[in-house]
């Protein structure tokens, strides 16, 4: 036996107990006639003590370590003089009777501490050093709770956790597929699943009722900063279910974690249309942590001779609260920011409401008193309060505003990581315009049935349908999205005709489930959470990179193993396709 105990296990009840203890070396200090050495393993920190007056042999060898060795002691346990409150095994240290060197160690090229000074990319290179951090190793733990009490969750509820196949068809809707040939029937290709979709759709046919599966996803597309290629969903799906079932079922699931994990209890969840989402906030994942919401502003802004206002289709502002205190400098600065590029914005125009009821806005030439009064009784605004008002096209405004009120929250602490504010987004549209394509598409998936009494209106008016769809969004991210789905051959033919599939093609792609439904499919929906993004979220962080143990890069790189790479040619040449090279 290598350890008796682990490092985060001692305290004052153990004092005169011969321990063995091994891990790794955090940090050492040379005291004159003291040796103190912190040693670390996965459950905490003990303080090791080396005396040059009783065994300086000992504690000479202790002199000679360097950080990250691995070693193992025998020691007794004995109460410290100077107690340390934020250290769990603070109360003990050990005093070393017996030391062994089990693995030298290189200096690391980069402090192995909570506060590191290594960058991103030589933490992802060293990745095994990263994790060996307290705050990243926490967040891996912490993922583990989390797969762990969902497995909980859904077990106590009846679902059947099943596995589906990573080796599947490829199919042209969503994201591009991952590709892998297959040697065994050359010349032909599996793809990697973007999601199991039609997979738990035929357990539903096949009657397993409530199925989930913990499960990799892989899209090959154009990574974003907070994207991965592989990533992980919470996929489940339930049988004889209407839109109501499951969302009271993954309300429930989402209160399970925070309770369990975070001891926070949660009320009901609100719910608002895509269509509310969008004229409240300007998104349809909207953090709702704070106000802002979007005020629109034709009515009292056009007409008064500001051409910006007049020429502009819609005209929209937020009220923030305390905001009249602004310095000229700071509103400057969210001017530049509405203009970057990725805001895209021309520019913003400000009211301050001051405190002695005047006002003071960049319009004075245009607006009188009494025109900004009425400006800030439409937005509700109160002495002391800012007001920002953005005009333009009503798509790209929004959507610049919904950014601008971000990151105002962001600056003002409204963004609180230890507050959780989740919602339901309903009634998406059923179908987007792609205007490359100059054909719809599913704005989730094909298999989304739209709302009953919106399927008349698939031929005449398309774009007007609402699908049978949510998502839960908590703290402006969305971490999950699902959808009741169609289950019947003749509504599924419909919509892939709607589409732009031919019956051909849609008898290729999608024939098996079209043949499923012929013998019997039940009603039923699902949900998909993104497990990765859930984890961050619980984590009180935004960013999934550091909840992932081997993450890739910005660039879909494992820059630890230097992959994607090349491939042996006598691997392609089994493969047939080194003659595509």
């Amino acid at each position: 036996m290598y350890r008796t105990v682990n490092n985060g296990e001692l305290r004052i009840k153990h004092v005169g107990q011969e321990v063995t203890l091994c891990g790794w070396i955090q940090k050492s200090r040379d005291l004159g006639g003291m040796t103190f050495i912190d040693l670390r393993d996965r459950y905490g920190i003990t303080q090791l003590v080396f005396n040059m007056e009783t065994k300086p042999e000992l504690c000479e060898k202790a002199r000679t370590l360097g950080r990250e060795f691995v070693i193992q002691i025998k020691g007794e346990v004995i109460e410290r003089s100077a107690i340390n409150k934020e250290m769990k095994t603070g109360d003990i240290e050990v005093v070393v009777g017996e030391i062994t060197i089990l693995n030298k160690a290189k200096t690391p090229p980069f402090t192995i501490e909570d506060e590191t000074d290594g960058g991103d990319e030589l933490r992802m290179k060293y990745r095994y050093l990263d994790i060996r951090r307290k705050p990243i190793r926490d967040n891996i733990l912490l993922r583990a709770l989390v797969a762990s009490e969902t497995r909980k969750y859904l077990d106590k509820h009846d679902f059947c956790e099943v596995e589906t196949p990573y080796l599947i068809k490829s199919t042209p809707e969503g994201a591009r597929d991952f590709i892998v040939p297959s040697r065994m029937n050359m010349g032909q290709f599996y793809a990697l699943p973007q999601s199991p979709q039609t997979f738990k759709q035929l357990l539903m046919v096949a009657g397993v009722d409530k199925y989930y599966q913990i499960v990799k996803c892989f899209r090959d597309e154009d990574l974003r900063a907070d994207r991965q290629p592989e990533f992980t969903q919470i996929d489940c799906e339930m049988s004889f279910v209407d839109q109501e079932d499951i969302l009271n079922m993954f309300e429930g699931l989402t209160r399970h974690l925070l309770k369990e994990i975070k001891n926070i209890d949660l009320s009901s969840f609100p719910r608002i249309t895509y269509d509310q989402a969008i004229q409240m906030y300007g998104s349809d994942k909207p953090d709702i942590r704070f106000g802002m919401k979007f005020v629109e502003l034709n009515s009292v802004c056009k007409n008064n001779n500001f051409i910006v206002f007049d020429s502009a289709e819609f005209v929209v502002g937020i009220n923030v609260i305390g905001g009249s205190l602004f310095t000229r400098k700071k509103i400057d600065n969210l001017i530049s920011f509405v203009k970057t590029p990725q805001v895209g914005a021309q520019g913003l125009v400000y009211c301050k409401y001051n405190e002695d009821g005047t006002f003071k806005s960049s319009v004075d030439k245009f607006f009188t008193q009494d025109h900004l009064s009425v400006l800030a009784e439409k937005c509700k605004s109160s002495p002391g309060d800012l007001i920002l008002i953005m005009a333009g096209d009503k798509i790209k405004t929004r959507k610049s505003l919904s950014m601008l009120r971000l990151h105002l929250a962001e600056e003002l602490g409204l963004r609180k990581p230890d507050v959780f504010a989740p919602l339901w987004v309903l009634d998406f549209p059923l179908l987007e315009w792609d205007e490359d394509t100059q054909r719809y598409h599913a704005m989730h998936h094909p298999f989304t049935s739209p709302k009953p009494n919106d399927i008349s209106k698939l031929d005449s008016n398309p774009s007007s349908v609402r699908a049978n769809a949510y998502d839960l969004v908590i703290n402006g991210n969305e971490i999950g999205g699902g959808s009741i789905r169609i289950h019947n051959k003749e509504l599924q033919s419909l919509m892939f005709r709607h589409l732009g599939f031919t019956e051909e093609q849609a008898k290729k792609q999608f024939g098996f489930l079209m043949d499923a439904f012929e013998y019997g499919a039940p009603p039923h929906g699902g949900i998909a959470l993104g497990f990765d993004r859930l984890c961050a979220i619980i984590g009180g962080q935004e960013g999934i990179r550091d909840f992932i143990a081997f993450p890739k890069n910005n660039s879909g790189r494992d820059v630890m193993l230097d992959a994607p790479s090349e491939i042996d040619v006598n691997q392609l040449d089994e493969l047939g396709l080194n003659n595509n090279l």
